[in-house]
């Protein structure tokens, strides 16, 4: 009989031996910690762990973890992570990239992971620069923006990649930042318990190349007044203030004392149009106005993984298995019955 006890572990069990090499300071850092914290408690096996990452600071991260890792090509880690979440869906599969590495060159194979929903948890570091190398602006840069490779300006409007992703059609939609370990580790971990492609930005701190580029909501001056949490099922307010939808359909920030307590939009994760949740993440222009953080979407759709090995099994009962031999030998055309 096989044993299907998880072995308890600790933080240390998922560490490996190697140096850490981040600059210091980075918020990487505090990812790494998160992830090795909360993997203790999710009921899975190192041995059954993959971490696939492209190129960046965020993609040494396999390195760092005691599970089998691919430290793979540019952009391509959600590529290969759908190749080994098909072929291998008793592995649980994990994609860590970054804004530059994601969403420029990788931006295409990011949005088809999303709509095709594979059984993947992709945690999206966003930092709004490109760090490894030293600083050139990146897609979520905002307009404006002066670095080594816009000396007079990004004149590129940024990703929102909450809004990329909701437009993918993704299940599960998240947003997070580097400050908050406790809210860092739940969201990651809804993430990981969805079943399809769950995605989590969070936002991360260069403090080499784009340092405070997100203080005017995570000081912890201001957090309170700058960081709308969302809660399924609960109205959606931070302060004395609140969010509220509009005759017209429009979602508008407001006093809580202006509109009265009735009228505050209630959060609903599991409304599937996706029309609302990309409203929410339109309400901030960047990360200097009240911005959403939490779970905009949580919603359940055939994988597909499930569906092409469905689509084998089917095809195995009707003409048994398949020979390759034969079909290298056939000509240029087949019939499919």
């Amino acid at each position: 009989m096989t044993d299907t006890t998880v072995p308890i572990t600790q933080k240390k069990d998922w560490s490996t031996d190697q140096e850490v090499r981040w600059c210091p300071g980075c918020g990487d850092y505090s990812i790494l910690t998160a992830v090795q914290m909360l993997l203790p408690d999710l009921g899975v096996r190192r041995e059954n762990t993959v971490f696939v990452s492209g190129i960046g600071c965020s993609s040494r991260f396999p390195y760092y973890m005691n599970t089998y890792g691919v430290h793979s090509i540019h952009g391509r880690a959600p590529a290969i992570a759908t190749g080994i979440a098909v072929a291998r869906p008793d592995l649980d599969v994990w994609v860590i990239t970054g804004d530059g590495d994601g969403l420029s060159i990788g931006g295409n194979h990011f949005i088809h992971a999303l709509r095709r929903n594979v059984n993947l948890t992709i945690l999206l570091f966003n930092n709004q620069i490109y760090g490894l190398t030293k600083g050139q602006y990146s897609p979520t840069s905002e307009v404006g923006k002066v670095t080594k490779s816009t000396p007079f300006g990004s004149v590129d409007t940024p990703f929102n990649p909450i809004s990329l992703a909701l437009g993918a059609e993704a299940t599960f939609v998240a947003r997070t930042h580097d400050l908050d370990r406790k809210h860092m580790m739940e969201t990651i971990r809804r993430a990981h318990e969805h079943r399809g492609a769950a995605f989590v930005e969070i936002y991360q701190n260069c403090n080499v190349f784009n340092d405070g580029a997100f203080e005017e909501i995570l000081g912890k001056e201001v957090r309170g007044s700058m960081l709308i949490p969302l809660v399924d099922g609960q109205p959606i307010r931070f302060g004395d203030r609140c969010v509220v939808m509009q005759p017209d359909g429009r979602l508008r920030i407001c006093a809580v004392d202006e509109v009265g307590e009735d009228a505050l939009l209630v959060h609903d994760e599991k409304r599937e149009p996706a029309g609302l949740a990309f409203q929410l993440s339109r309400l901030a222009s960047g990360p200097h106005e009240p911005t959403p953080v939490g779970v905009f979407r949580a919603v359940e759709r055939p994988t597909y993984d499930e569906m092409v090995q469905g689509q084998l099994l089917s095809a195995q009962e009707r003409q048994g298995p398949g020979e390759l031999t034969a079909l290298l030998a056939s000509g240029g055309t087949w019939e499919v019955e």
